[in-house]
């Protein structure tokens, strides 16, 4: 095992998908951190999108084994990713912000009853949109404020989904990033299992809502206001 500075993807669509999810978190705040952790044949990517109050988990298979564990800018490894030739030169590190240093544990997750099926949740998000664009119309100009909109937000996305504890917005944060969407043939990635069901982990305080293309963890015990507001 070696200490890489320069990561070897397992082909150019492993290169392409880490791509797309560094694209997407920029995209919620242009100055956001991933931190890296690399062991054996697989890199997972850590990122906090703004406003979901979530942590997002990305991980990627390498060509070899490496050892890595780093808090890099989001920006500064997409463009330092070359897709051609399926590898990424790590950028240097930079002081991680607080969520960097509590990330969910790496083992004892247990499976967690409950959680409705794929199309129940997009329904359940779908929902929820139409509600808060709904609510917010009715607001009179005076109370349309972002206060009076964060409230409105807070109410609906920390609704628990099915018989789960798992709060609405880990799987909105899900649907945002692209961890959440019909599988299409060729587009699983390599790194996921093909059949691999969206299901839900729990693991000390922590809650890990899996999916075939990434994995939404949020802490069970103060999860905190939600400030987002849907597009």
């Amino acid at each position: 095992m070696t200490h890489a500075r320069t990561l070897g993807f397992a082909d150019a669509r492993e290169a392409a998908d880490l791509g797309a999810f560094l694209a997407r978190l920029i995209h919620y705040d242009r100055a956001a951190a991933v931190r890296l952790q690399a062991g054996g044949g697989a890199l997972a990517v850590f990122g906090r999108p703004a406003s979901f109050e979530v942590l997002a988990i990305r991980t990627v298979r390498l060509a070899a084994p490496y050892e890595l564990d780093v808090t890099v800018s989001a920006g500064e490894l997409l463009e330092a990713i070359d897709e051609a030739a399926g590898s990424a030169a790590v950028p240097a590190a930079v002081t991680g912000p607080p969520w960097a240093g509590v990330l969910p544990p790496r083992g004892g997750w247990q499976q967690v009853p409950g959680l409705p099926d794929e199309e129940s949740i997009r329904g359940a998000l779908a929902a929820a949109v139409t509600e808060f664009r709904a609510r917010d119309e009715r607001l009179t100009p005076e109370k349309r404020t972002r206060a009076e909109r964060d409230r409105i937000g807070h109410d609906i996305w920390s609704r628990t989904l099915g018989d789960t504890r798992l709060p609405l917005r880990a799987a909105h944060a899900a649907q945002s990033l692209g961890f959440l969407r019909p599988v299409r043939g060729a587009m699983v990635p390599a790194s996921s299992a093909p059949e691999a069901p969206v299901a839900l982990f729990a693991s000390g305080g922590w809650l890990r809502l899996r999916t075939r293309y990434g994995s939404i963890a949020v802490r069970r015990a103060g999860l905190g206001a939600l400030t987002v507001t849907p597009a």
